[in-house]
């Protein structure tokens, strides 16, 4: 188990928001990437520190972020990749919990 998958995610989604604030003035844009690059990287941190629940939301942020831009994956390259890499993601927290829960 790695919490670098989610340290990965929560600076991409902080850079993310910040850029698309600081491009086109979006105020979800910058909600959206902040809370989700905050959520993803205090579950690294729990993950890493080995605390109780960090697993569980780092899977829920990749699932919170892989049903916002799975409906508009086939608007640009930037929500594809926010697809794709949330759902990588949540398939490797997933898989991690059902693992520990065997």
């Amino acid at each position: 188990m790695s919490a670098y998958p989610a340290y990965v995610m929560g600076t991409l989604c902080l850079v993310g928001g910040l850029t698309g604030f600081a491009r086109t003035r979006s105020i979800p844009s910058l909600v959206a990437g902040v809370s989700v690059g905050v959520l993803y990287l205090w579950s690294a941190d729990s993950i890493r520190r080995g605390t109780a629940n960090g697993l569980e939301a780092a899977l829920g942020a990749s699932a919170l972020l892989l049903l916002s831009s799975a409906p508009r994956a086939a608007k640009g390259p930037v929500p594809a990749v926010l697809t794709a890499t949330s759902a990588v993601t949540a398939y490797y927290y997933g898989k991690t919990i059902y693992a520990l829960r065997q």
